[in-house]
């Protein structure tokens, strides 16, 4: 699988945000209502990650890495705290915020009946890409399903479908890829070929953010580490 540097990312990727940080998150508090008791996913988390690195949240399932990745996406709202996304504050402009990054999901949500480029093409009307400024063919080579775009997608494997994820997260072009526990689940032969795919697109440009569970994944991957833990870093 293959990364191109023409064409898939957005000349705004030079202006990088006045403080040099991708994610800038300061006090984040997340807390639940759990049968009448206060459940606190996310404790005063700060993190801060810089324009042009990969990024690793390492921590066990239920540490809130989840959680931390929903608030970005905008499908949890945080109890408390601040977060910004390429210089823009999630609350101020959250419809600017969520465009500025690209979310890869655990579960591969993919319609079984869109063929890859469908799908393609459907998220970037999502994210209101005209039709003249969208690089299908280009994401499809750098996910390297070129030769399955026109299967339906019930056809590919498994490896298949997450790079399709990735292409999906892709189509509007944003500075910052997200991705949710990326090789949970998969074979060692996948995972590496996974692994390959960020480094180069990392090196394409992204900035890349991944949750882990995995120690040898963020040392494997990672310009830097944060570990979270009951919600708190530690």
């Amino acid at each position: 699988m293959t990364v191109q540097n023409a064409g898939i990312h957005h000349s705004a990727f030079t202006h990088s945000p006045k403080s040099g940080l991708a994610i800038e998150a300061r006090g984040v508090n997340k807390i639940y209502d759990a049968a009448g008791r206060a459940h606190h996913a996310l404790k005063s988390v700060d993190i801060e990650v810089p324009v042009g690195c990969i990024f690793g949240l390492l921590g066990p399932n239920g540490a809130g890495k989840s959680t931390f990745i929903n608030i970005m996406a905008g499908t949890v709202v945080k109890t408390s705290g601040s977060i910004s996304i390429w210089g823009t504050d999630i609350d101020d402009n959250p419809r600017q915020s969520r465009a500025n990054i690209g979310i890869v999901p655990q579960e591969l949500n993919i319609d079984a009946f869109f063929t890859p480029r469908e799908t393609l093409d459907m998220m970037a009307g999502l994210f209101g890409v005209p039709k003249s400024e969208r690089h299908t063919d280009e994401i499809l080579e750098m996910v390297g399903l070129t030769e399955q775009a026109n299967f339906y997608s019930r056809r590919l494997s498994g490896g298949m479908r997450r790079r399709l994820l990735v292409g999906k997260a892709m189509v509007h072009r944003p500075p910052i890829l997200v991705l949710d526990e990326p090789t949970a689940g998969v074979d060692v032969a996948l995972r590496q070929r996974l692994w390959d795919s960020i480094k180069m697109l990392n090196r394409a440009g992204v900035t890349v953010v991944l949750t882990t569970h995995y120690l040898e994944e963020a040392e494997a991957l990672c310009d830097r580490i944060a570990i979270i833990n009951k919600g708190e870093i530690i």
